[in-house]
């Protein structure tokens, strides 16, 4: 079966009609919750476009992406043999055959911040979505909806938590971001539980990644003194991710214990982003801070121009493949997969399971 996107666009390959390869798990299909780190359309649906050069590498002018091509979920999808995943707030040539993403530009775990999608509300609008779809296939067993019986057996990722670190530092001391955590986890945990009861059984958690390390908070942090650790990155934002983490592994560890048939992969995000930008030059990579697109000395959104002294700025660079971020905020294509080759092997999970295997309950206790 060949997906097509909009004007006839070829995404995904699929082999069979119940998706998920050959072997391991055999996921028909994935349920994403997330910020712009893995928002296939969302924001860029429900509130402001996001214009090009976004999607210039891969998909083109539509891809709703907040990079120049692929983010890590778009090669979860591929390594499980499944479509890119359409956002469930995007009406326009979307398919949820296979599943349905959630995730939103600007999304965080606890209510406020810089999106009003957050994690509560996803999971609101994923139990409507589940709810009516079934209802829909019952009575018409339509094209393009989701199979009832998949819910239980499909992969449901989450990727989210960056934006309640960054809002706090913006609007918070270092320490009411820290004393902020529990309170965090303990709505990532509802969540978890809410699409427990609902069937989900098999969860792929990504942590945070290091914070302190994006050109943009590079940037911002720069002036103060002490401020850079021995990669050039910000050491407080690196050290509230770190510890974020810390605790979001024992939240997972504790899900375990609570939620007897569920298998909760957790996956260390953060030190392999670490690992990139620490090994730029070595892995074919410019400065890991010198971003691609709305770098001109100083920092212009993505798809947006300014004009200074006469001269009109708003184009990418012309090698977005040699840089690891590709605005300032957000990864290029390459660096997400060069991460996603690092993560999906199982080699910096826990249990330490591929991504195709990650229903295995045997390594999960």
């Amino acid at each position: 079966l060949l997906v097509l996107g909009l004007f006839g666009q070829q995404l995904t390959a699929v082999v069979g009609d119940g998706g998920g390869g050959f072997g391991g798990c055999g996921f028909p299909a994935i349920y994403n919750f997330g910020d712009s780190n893995s928002d296939t359309g969302g924001i860029s649906a429900a509130i402001s476009e996001i214009t090009p050069p976004n999607g210039v590498t891969f998909f083109g002018n539509f891809s709703g992406r907040a990079c120049d091509g692929r983010l890590i979920i778009d090669f979860i999808a591929e390594n499980l043999k499944l479509p890119y995943l359409s956002a469930y707030l995007d009406s326009i040539g979307s398919s949820f055959r296979h599943g349905a993403n959630f995730a939103t530009g600007g999304s965080s775990i606890r209510p406020g911040g810089y999106s009003p999608f957050h994690l509560g509300v996803q999971v609101n609008q994923f139990l409507q979505f589940k709810a009516r779809t079934t209802a829909l296939y019952n009575q018409l067993s339509p094209y393009g909806l989701p199979r009832p019986q998949d819910f239980s057996k499909a992969l449901y990722t989450i990727d989210i938590g960056q934006n309640d670190l960054s809002y706090g530092f913006q609007h918070t001391t270092e320490k009411q971001v820290q004393a902020s955590i529990p309170d965090i986890l303990g709505q990532f945990s509802q969540a978890v539980n809410s699409l427990y009861k609902e069937g989900a059984r098999y969860f792929w958690v990504h942590n945070t990644g290091p914070l302190g390390c994006l050109p943009y908070n590079v940037r911002y942090y720069k002036s103060n003194p002490g401020n850079l650790d021995r990669n050039g990155c910000a050491k407080p934002q690196n050290e509230m991710a770190w510890e974020f983490n810390r605790q979001l592994k024992e939240k997972v560890s504790h899900l375990r214990a609570q939620l007897p048939d569920a298998t909760l992969t957790y996956v260390d995000v953060y030190s392999s982003k670490l690992a990139l930008i620490s090994d730029a030059k070595n892995q074919g990579f410019v400065d890991p801070f010198n971003f691609c697109c709305g770098n001109y000395g100083y920092h212009i959104n993505c798809g947006k121009q300014a004009t200074v002294n006469g001269t009109v700025y708003g184009n990418s660079c012309g090698h977005p493949w040699r840089h690891i971020s590709w605005d300032g905020i957000h990864y290029s294509q390459a660096a997400n997969r060069w991460i996603a080759t690092q993560i999906l092997n199982g080699s910096l999970s826990d249990p330490p399971v591929p991504v195709y295997e990650a229903c295995d309950h045997t390594k999960n206790k």
